[in-house]
């Protein structure tokens, strides 16, 4: 019963007569679904196509299509890619975590700190207890209180990146520990780099979790209608608090790969990083709406956003350009989301 709940009423299903019952073909069964085709489900697909070619025929002179450079996109994609697989189901249950960027920053300065002070597994216990005890707080306040996530994690995210500036009183914290580098961000595998394996891991995770798992069932279920879903059992407030946990762990967890990969811990690390999270996932086909997600397509949406970012710097725009196309990428994003309501 509970696969039924989350069902979409979409342009995917068949059309319906005028009695409201599915078209039939002319053998008499339902029409199939795939007669209609809609291209915005393959949005992702098309525009990394695009944009991939576009960038590589102006920009083949500067080395864009060179495998140094799509490896460099790859990597600096890959922790983008690890919140949006957490991201996934948060938004996919109906809610949003706009903390995940300054969770990112807290986790890595108390890593360091831990690291400089007692050693590697006290520097990785710290920084999974910060994304634990944020987690906790988020999720607690949005299913418990019932205060919207929007707000809590808003909050948060000032009171995460005010930390960790006070903390440090702004300044860097350097990682010594090259164990602790090595393992999450400069070290590798043989030839494979440790930061896509990183990717790999969660990629296989999130997806087998939302697609085959009765958690994954739950949390659409939830998004999709939260009423018919705790009529039919589920607990929707507990899956709530469980999505907004691991969204912050996750994002602590990619503190500590900006740590790792850039051998300090810093409050920067992340800064802004929930507006590229955000995009990925809604770019990726997740409905902003909730009740549909795709762990698959919100990676291909963060290696999109880091393909973009890339051309951009290539082509020489400063920064603060290169944020005004995220901003736009956002709005697209939203708009082409609409479908859920349809």
């Amino acid at each position: 019963m509970l696969s039924r709940l989350f069902k979409r009423t979409t342009d995917s299903q068949p059309a319906a007569d005028a009695d409201g019952q599915p078209a039939e073909g002319a053998d008499g069964q339902p029409a199939a679904r795939s007669l209609s085709f809609d291209w915005r489900q393959y949005v992702v697909f098309i525009a990394f196509v695009v944009v991939l070619a576009v960038f590589g025929a102006t920009l083949y002179d500067s080395g864009f299509l060179s495998p140094n450079n799509l490896l460099n996109i790859v990597r600096q994609s890959a922790i983008i890619a690890v919140m949006a697989v957490a991201m996934t189901f948060v938004i996919s249950a109906a809610e949003i975590d706009l903390s995940v960027g300054s969770v990112a920053g807290l986790a890595s300065v108390l890593s360091a700190l831990a690291v400089s002070e007692y050693g590697l597994f006290a520097g990785i216990a710290a920084g999974v207890l910060t994304g634990l005890v944020v987690g906790s707080i988020n999720g607690a306040l949005v299913a418990a209180l019932r205060i919207p996530s929007f707000l809590v994690t808003l909050g948060m995210l000032g009171i995460a990146v005010g930390t960790a500036r006070w903390i440090t009183d702004s300044a860097p914290v350097p990682i010594l520990d090259d164990a602790f580098n090595n393992i999450f961000g400069t070290g590798q595998i043989g030839p494979v780099p440790s930061l896509l394996i990183w990717l790999g891991v969660f990629l296989v995770a999130g997806h087998v979790i939302l697609r085959k798992s009765a958690y994954g069932r739950r949390v659409l279920a939830t998004g999709g209608n939260e009423s018919a879903a705790r009529f039919s059992g589920v607990h929707t407030r507990r899956i709530k608090f469980y999505v907004l946990l691991a969204s912050s762990t996750v994002a602590a967890l990619a503190g500590m790969l900006y740590a790792g990969r850039l051998q300090s811990g810093r409050y920067q690390w992340g800064e802004g990083d929930e507006l590229s999270v955000i995009a990925a996932v809604i770019l990726g086909g997740t409905s902003l709406f909730g009740g549909f997600g795709t762990v698959v397509g919100s990676v291909l949406g963060a290696l999109l956003v880091g393909l973009i970012n890339n051309g951009l710097t290539l082509m020489g725009l400063e920064f603060s350009q290169q944020q005004i196309v995220r901003g736009a990428i956002i709005i697209l994003a939203v708009a082409l989301a609409r479908k859920g309501l349809r």
